[in-house]
C-alpha cells in the first residue's frame, strides 16, 4: 500500500519501504501537493512558491520533470501511455489522488475531529498524537507554504493534547493525565485549556494546594508576557477550588473502557462542533463570490455576510458576530485600514485577516501595529485562505517572517504620530533591558543573561510599561524598533 508521511520526516512508502523522492525541490512538489488535501495546485503556484521572488527561466520545464520523474517513483509499475492515479493532472497543474488512511496527516486531521463519548474521543487522540514522530515539514520550513502547514498542524497536535487530558478527566483518570498536562502547560504558558485541565487534574488527585498553585503561575506567566490577568472561566474555577465546590465529573457506565480508534477509512463528520462564521469585506463582487464559494465548500466553516465596504464592515461585525472578518485593505468610503482598527477598538472582537492584492508596506505596517492577526493575498489558493482562517481563529498570528522583516527593516527609527512615547530619559539599566525585551527574550532568560533573579526583572518590566505608559510587552517590542534603539540584524548586549 503506498503510504505519505508528513508528521516528521517527510516520505513517500510502498508496503514500508521508503521511495527515492529525488532531490529538495522535487520533493517539495510532493509535499506541497499533499498540504493542498487532494485539490488541484495551479503550475504558476507552484513555480512562485518553490522559487519564491526567482524563478528560473525553465521553471515550467522544470516542474514537469519533477512530476514525471515523482509519477515514476510513485507508480513504478504504471504502463508508459497510461494515466496517472496518483500525481494527477488537474487543470491548472496538478493533485495529489490518495485516501485519508495512506497520509498521516490527513488522517491525523480526522481522528482530532472525532466526536463522542469519553471513552472514544480518548482512543482517536491517543491513535493521533502516536502518528507524529517529529516536527511537520521541517525539511521545508524556510517555504512560506510549508511553515504556514506546519504552525496549522502543531495547533491540533496541542487541541489533541487537550482533548485526550479532557477526556481522561471525564474517565476519572486524572492521575494518567497530570505529568502529560504538566509539560503542555509549561511548554505553552499562554494557553487557557492547558491551565485549566492541569488544575483540573490536580485537584481531583487530591492535590487541592498544587491545583490553586497552577492557576498562581499561570497568572505570572499571562502577567509577565501579556500584561493580563486570568481569563474569568479560570478565575471562577479559582473560586470554585478555593471554596471546594468543583464538581465531579459524572461517574462513567461500568463498560466505559478506552474504545478503540476509528478504523481507517471512515473519518468521523468534519462538521463536528460548531462552525467558524466568516465575514467577507471587499468591494469587488467577484471577490467576495470567490470567497463564499470557497466558505461553503469547507466543512467547519460558514459565511456571516458579505460586505462592500469599511463602514458596512464595522456594522455588520456588530449584527452578526462573526468569528473572523477577512478585510480588503484598500476600500472605499472607509478604507479596511481604518475599519480594522475600529472593529479591534471593540469589546470581544473577532480575528482581522486584511486581504491584499499587493499591498504597500505602509499600510502593512500600520495594520500590523492595530492588531490584526495577519495578511493573505486575495490570489491565494483556496487552502492556503481556508488555513490562514482556520490558524487565526485559533490565535495564531498569520505573518510571514519575511514580511515581518522587511517591515520592520523598512521601518525602524522612523517618527510615527502613534508611536510609543520617545526613550532619551531612559536610565541605561532600562535601555538595556528594553533591547532584550525587543529581542523575544522571557523574563527568565533576561534575568540570566543580567544575572538578576527573575521577580526582579518581572517587576523591572512592569516598572518600564508604567513609565512609558504602556500596556503591553509588544508596545514595547514596537517603542524598542520605532525609536532606533534596536534595528534589524544587532544584536543585544548588556
Amino acid at each position: 500500500m503506498l503510504t505519505f508521511t508528513a508528521l516528521g520526516p517527510f516520505q513517500a512508502w510502498t508496503d514500508g519501504d521508503p521511495l527515492d523522492l529525488g532531490g529538495q525541490r522535487q520533493r517539495a512538489v510532493l509535499a506541497r501537493l499533499l498540504v493542498a488535501g487532494g485539490h488541484a495546485v495551479p503550475v504558476s503556484t507552484l513555480i512562485d512558491e518553490l522559487w519564491p521572488g526567482n524563478p528560473p527561466a525553465q521553471a515550467l520545464s522544470t516542474i514537469q520533470g519533477y512530476v514525471s520523474r515523482l509519477r515514476r517513483a510513485l507508480e513504478p509499475d504504471r504502463a508508459p501511455r497510461e494515466e496517472a492515479t496518483v500525481l494527477v493532472s488537474a487543470s491548472p497543474g496538478y493533485a495529489l489522488r490518495a485516501l485519508p488512511e495512506q497520509v498521516d496527516s490527513w488522517w491525523f486531521q480526522s481522528l482530532v475531529k472525532t466526536d463522542g463519548p469519553a471513552p472514544e474521543v480518548w482512543a482517536a487522540m491517543e491513535s493521533a498524537l502516536a502518528l507524529w514522530r517529529g516536527p511537520a515539514l521541517a525539511e521545508f520550513a524556510e517555504l512560506h507554504w510549508a511553515a504556514t502547514e506546519a504552525a496549522r498542524l502543531e495547533e491540533l497536535r496541542l487541541i489533541a493534547v487537550e482533548r485526550r487530558a479532557d477526556a481522561g478527566l471525564a474517565m476519572g483518570r486524572a492521575t494518567a493525565v497530570v505529568a502529560d498536562l504538566e509539560a503542555h502547560a509549561a511548554g505553552h504558558p499562554l494557553r487557557e485549556e492547558a491551565w485549566r485541565l492541569l488544575a483540573l487534574a490536580l485537584y481531583r488527585t487530591g492535590r487541592q494546594g498544587d491545583a490553586l498553585g497552577a492557576l498562581r503561575r499561570a497568572r505570572t506567566a499571562w502577567r509577565d508576557e501579556l500584561g493580563l490577568d486570568l481569563t474569568d472561566a479560570l478565575r471562577r474555577l479559582e473560586s470554585d477550588m478555593l471554596a471546594q465546590r468543583v464538581p465531579e465529573p459524572p461517574a462513567p457506565p461500568r463498560s466505559a473502557e478506552p474504545g478503540a480508534a476509528p478504523p481507517r477509512p471512515g473519518a468521523p463528520d468534519a462538521s463536528a462542533g460548531r462552525p467558524l462564521r466568516v465575514l467577507v469585506a471587499d468591494d469587488q463582487a467577484l471577490v467576495r463570490a470567490g470567497l463564499q464559494v470557497v466558505l461553503s465548500a469547507e466543512p467547519g466553516l460558514e459565511p456571516a455576510g458579505e460586505v462592500a465596504n469599511g463602514e458596512e464592515a464595522i456594522a455588520a461585525v456588530r449584527t452578526a458576530r462573526p468569528d473572523v472578518v477577512l478585510l480588503d485593505i484598500q476600500m472605499p468610503h472607509l478604507d479596511g485600514l481604518a475599519a480594522a482598527r475600529r472593529i479591534l477598538a471593540d469589546e470581544d472582537p473577532p480575528k482581522v485577516i486584511m486581504m491584499t492584492t499587493f499591498g504597500s508596506d505602509e499600510n502593512l505596517y500600520a495594520a500590523l501595529r492595530a492588531g490584526v492577526s495577519g495578511f493573505v493575498l486575495k490570489t491565494s489558493p483556496p487552502e492556503q485562505l481556508v488555513a490562514a482562517i482556520r490558524a487565526a481563529a485559533a490565535g495564531d498570528a498569520l505573518i510571514d517572517p519575511a514580511v515581518t522583516t522587511r517591515l520592520i527593516s523598512g521601518f525602524s527609527g522612523r517618527t510615527d504620530p502613534e508611536s510609543p512615547p520617545a526613550l532619551a530619559g531612559l536610565s541605561d539599566a532600562r535601555l538595556d533591558l528594553l533591547k532584550l525585551v525587543a529581542r523575544g527574550l522571557t523574563n527568565r532568560q533576561i534575568g540570566q543573561t543580567l544575572s538578576l533573579p527573575e521577580p526582579q526583572v518581572t517587576e523591572a518590566v512592569r516598572s518600564l510599561l508604567d513609565h512609558l505608559g504602556l500596556f503591553g510587552r509588544a508596545q514595547l517590542v514596537v517603542a524598542a524598533y520605532e525609536s532606533g534603539l534596536v534595528t534589524p540584524g544587532t544584536v543585544a548586549t548588556r
